[in-house]
């Protein structure tokens, strides 16, 4: 089994709880509180051009056959994912430029920045961000929520096309030769990262 396959393995789990977390209910059944998606889309807002960081950084160090997709992560984040928030939280009247980091941001981002120090820690430690949306996504939208801007956030974790980003991702994993012991503990505190973000500061 691939180091990717194996993280997967254990992050599997680790997306249900997250899936059963009540801001993500709320999303998945379309009655999620306005003023909390708000507030997550501000917070997520700030978290996504810290992510954006941590893929040039990353990047910088990258052989030159993963130059390109660590430049097409950081592209698709800055212009595809960031402009669905600011269209978003136009729509639930969110305020990006006042947002400020809660706890649980500050946390998350401090560890990627940190771990993008290196190049194959870096990566498992943002796998479950890339991985666990992706895999939201794909479960989300099988029964997708009938309110339609909880829809489109479902949608754009749901496409093929992110998927595919996931997917390079986890061959860059493959193929950088971390430490797997090193690389579980990363994801792992990734995953409880990723949990804890749903807990939105009010």
């Amino acid at each position: 089994m691939s180091l990717a396959a194996h993280l997967e393995e254990i992050g599997r789990p680790l997306v249900e709880e997250q899936r059963t977390h009540p801001t993500v209910a709320g999303i998945a059944d379309g009655t999620l509180p306005e003023p909390v998606f708000r507030s997550w889309l501000e917070q997520d807002y700030l978290f996504l051009l810290d992510y954006v960081r941590v893929f040039a950084r990353l990047a910088w160090q990258a052989p030159a056959d993963h130059l390109g997709d660590l430049v097409d992560l950081a592209h698709a984040t800055y212009h595809e994912e960031l402009a669905l928030h600011r269209s978003l939280a136009a729509e639930f009247g969110a305020d990006l430029d006042g947002a400020r980091k809660g706890a649980p941001c500050a946390a998350y981002t401090a560890f990627l920045l940190d771990s993008a120090a290196s190049y194959s820690e870096g990566l498992a430690a943002l796998y479950p961000c890339m991985w666990g949306y992706s895999t939201l996504g794909a479960q989300l939208v099988r029964n997708p929520p009938a309110e339609p801007r909880y829809r489109r956030w479902v949608d754009t974790y749901a496409d093929p096309g992110f998927a595919e980003l996931a997917r390079r991702c986890a061959q860059m994993i493959d193929e950088a030769g971390a430490d797997p012991a090193r690389a579980e503990q990363l994801f792992r505190e990734g995953m409880r990262h990723e949990l804890a973000f749903w807990d939105v500061p009010h």
